[in-house]
């Protein structure tokens, strides 16, 4: 069960926000996630409460406040392979259906333990 948190800096439209989740979800589906597994979050904060750096690592054009930090929290086992296909995705989606820069997106993978889920009701289903 990946769990997708999207952070961008104000102001972004619902629009722009709902296309971002949706290219993403559509690479994670593509990877073997199934469709119904759909949690995602959004965290849109001021400047300041929104920094990076505009350059860092050796970006070929700097970042600017369309740069968008997406992510990943999902389950351990994922080979790195399966990580670039999802990267490689997401960033087609976001090129293609937004005209977003690839410079842009920063996305970070954050793996845990399956019987580190409760899904609901309290149940560690994977424990």
């Amino acid at each position: 069960m990946p769990l997708v948190t999207l952070t961008v800096r104000k102001p972004k439209s619902i629009d722009f926000k709902d296309a971002v989740l949706a290219g993403v979800h559509r690479a994670l589906v593509a990877s073997g996630v199934p469709a119904a597994d759909l949690f995602q979050r959004i965290l849109e904060l001021d400047a300041e409460d929104f920094r990076f750096d505009p350059s860092y690592p050796d970006l070929s054009r700097p970042r600017t406040t369309e740069f968008v930090l997406i992510e990943i929290l999902l389950s351990v086992g994922r080979t790195v392979k399966v990580k670039r296909q999802i990267v490689s995705a997401v960033v087609a989606e976001l090129k293609a259906n937004l005209g977003l820069d690839p410079e842009h997106i920063m996305i970070c993978f954050v793996e845990t333990r399956w019987e580190n889920w409760s899904f609901a009701g309290g149940r560690l289903i994977h424990a």
